[in-house]
């Protein structure tokens, strides 16, 4: 009763071992092999969402707060590239754009440690707006 298991093992153990990755074929001319380089997608542009670092630059101007938006960005070992705060403000308006929204009033922007799951990160918080033109 207990060989069964273990020819069941010894034979699912084998089957894996033979699974290899097929080797790279050469060309017989030596030649390189001129390609294309890749195209990379256009990342995601607020460019429709402001940015105003200041309540004061809101006086005068009617809005309609939607609520809070964060962006953060996360370094995950000390081998990662540092985040930046540049990022994670980008990020914060492309939630808030996500939300209808065509301003952001930034509160807060921020470097931590010690975040769980995190070596470092980049985090700004703000007030998604929906600014009136007069």
């Amino acid at each position: 009763m207990r060989v069964l298991p273990l020819c069941l093992l010894a034979l699912l153990l084998a089957g894996c071992s033979k699974k290899q990755p097929a080797p790279p074929t050469t060309d017989s001319t030596n030649a390189p092999v001129a390609t294309a380089p890749a195209k990379a997608a256009p990342a995601a542009r607020p460019a429709s969402v402001k940015l105003y670092r200041n309540a004061e630059e809101l006086i005068g101007k009617p809005f309609r707060d939607l609520g809070e938006v964060s962006g953060s960005v996360c370094q995950l070992t000390v081998q990662d590239p540092p985040p930046n705060l540049a990022a994670a403000r980008r990020r914060m308006q492309q939630r808030a754009a996500h939300m209808k929204a065509n301003a952001v009033l930034l509160h807060d922007c921020q470097m931590l440690r010690g975040v769980a799951g995190c070596y470092q990160q980049a985090v700004c918080q703000g007030s998604a707006l929906n600014v009136s033109a007069k």
